[in-house]
């Protein structure tokens, strides 16, 4: 077939031109805005001035007037909410979602992953960088573990710390807009609470507050002991700033998803670069050869990956019946394994990836004392601040969602840190699922999705994208 022989043909070129750069139009606008900065933070004593910074990732339109604010688990990161973020303000008009970076992650060394991403770099070369090098004295080109010893201010990034870096989150956003709604995921949710709960003044974090959201995650109204947290603080003072998340020392666990998540998006089907790694763990290698996608998924899925990784693990599906190497299937489950990969490799971001290589062990342990906002002995020892668990705004609303690490246990939580503020049920939005979602599907479910599905109608209530619509107070 010939083109471009007639006026007609000409014509019908022109028109097929303009329609397809009317579409790429559209589909650009459709792509809500992403801007990452970072704000002053507080000032923690011995603290490198540099680092006293705290991050916020935006997602959705700059002029919205109502703002969710969500805190990242344990190990996490800004942009582990990034599609999730996506596809909030694809559905609710009217809000924008901001994702807190908290100021460990400025120790991480992005350099070859950001080149990765803008595809300068292969993914043997992010391999050998991160990982390569630790089993083959070869690769001289590396990055830098941090000792200790050059870090022990971390000891001091506590709850303290953190609430007051989330206070200049706030107040930065108060600025903007008229409706501020809080959340969190797993320790998220511990530091939602404190933060809430946390004196200001005389006054709760909530006063600025028109909600809070609790994704698989809570604070529970039982403190440690005083003697537990003072045993707890004299064990840090002697060890490692760090958290090993699942057993694994800082900074490895963030390193190994980093790179396994970003291997997904740019060379799935290749063999495994990590299963012929000598340092992965046993338990996290398939027992035959598998691509990079099917190494990835064998890892954190829930039928596949070990107790110890838990807190990281997805209903992603299962290693693919034939191949070699064997690549992955997704068989109907609820979370794609590349929106997952998205959300831990911080694709599309440059400086940014969805896991905390260094996760203070300070703010770990500060959590206990948060008991919902009531006073007790531990929060004296480690300068805890959270005491306002009984007079929050009545007018609060709050939504729970329970998933496979917290279940019951938070909706309860949330539901106590309303009783004790006389703060009615109805305002209460409660879900369990801890049967069907483990700790990561909230936020990475697709297209269906329980938890944000509550979200939604829970964001209706603040007056955007229709009348709200109320969920029974329990849903089950």
């Amino acid at each position: 077939m010939r083109f471009g022989g007639t006026r007609y043909d000409r014509r019908a070129l022109a028109l097929a031109a303009l329609a397809a750069c009317a579409l790429v139009a559209t589909q650009a606008a459709a792509q809500p805005a992403v801007r990452f900065e970072r704000l002053p933070g507080f000032e923690s004593p011995g603290t490198p001035a540099e680092l006293n910074t705290v991050g916020v990732l935006e997602i959705g339109s700059p002029t919205a007037r109502r703002i969710l604010i969500l805190n990242p688990g344990t190990s996490a990161s800004a942009s582990y909410f990034a599609p999730l973020a996506k596809t909030i303000v694809s559905r609710v008009s009217g809000w924008q979602v901001w994702s807190v970076e908290r100021r460990e992650n400025q120790l991480e060394d992005h350099s070859v992953l950001d080149r990765a991403k803008k595809h300068t770099a292969t993914p043997r070369e992010v391999f050998d960088y991160y990982l390569g090098w630790l089993a083959d004295p070869s690769v001289t080109d590396h990055f830098r573990l941090i000792p200790d010893s050059e870090v022990t201010y971390a000891r001091e990034w506590g709850m303290r710390v953190e609430i007051e870096d989330l206070r200049r989150v706030v107040e930065h956003a108060k600025a903007r807009a008229d409706t501020i709604v809080l959340g969190g995921h797993s320790l998220g949710g511990s530091i939602t609470t404190a933060y809430a709960t946390w004196d200001f003044d005389g006054e709760p974090g909530a006063a600025d507050l028109a909600g809070l959201v609790f994704i698989d995650g809570g604070s529970s109204p039982t403190p440690v002991s005083a003697a537990d947290a003072q045993q707890a603080l004299d064990e840090l003072n002697a060890g490692s700033p760090w958290l090993a998340f699942g057993g694994i020392q800082a900074p490895f666990a963030g390193v190994f998803n980093a790179t396994g998540s970003l291997g997904v998006l740019l060379d799935p089907d290749s063999p495994s670069l990590g299963q012929a790694f000598p340092l992965l763990p046993a338990e996290l290698k398939p027992p035959i050869p598998v691509t990079n996608i099917g190494q990835y998924g064998y890892a954190l899925d829930t039928e596949t990956s070990p107790p110890s990784l838990r807190a990281a693990q997805a209903h992603l599906g299962h290693l693919a019946a034939s191949g070699d190497p064997r690549g992955w299937d997704q068989a109907g489950e609820i979370t794609p394994i590349r929106r997952f990969a998205e959300m831990f490799s911080g694709f599309g971001l440059q400086g940014l990836d969805g896991t905390a290589w260094y996760h203070p062990m300070r703010l770990t342990i500060d959590s206990g004392a948060v008991a919902a906002g009531n006073a007790n002995p531990a929060q004296a020892i480690l300068d805890v601040r959270a005491t306002h668990g009984s007079d929050l705004p009545r007018n609060l609303q709050i939504y729970a969602f329970g998933a496979a690490l917290g279940g019951q246990r938070v909706l309860d939580a949330a539901t106590i840190l309303a009783q004790q503020s006389d703060i009615p049920e109805r305002n209460l939005i409660l879900i369990d699922r801890h049967e069907t979602y483990a700790h990561n599907d909230p936020n990475s479910a697709y297209p269906r999705n329980d938890f944000l599905d509550g979200l939604v109608r829970f964001l209706t209530r603040f007056g955007v994208g229709g009348p709200a619509r109320r969920l029974p107070l329990l849903a089950r």
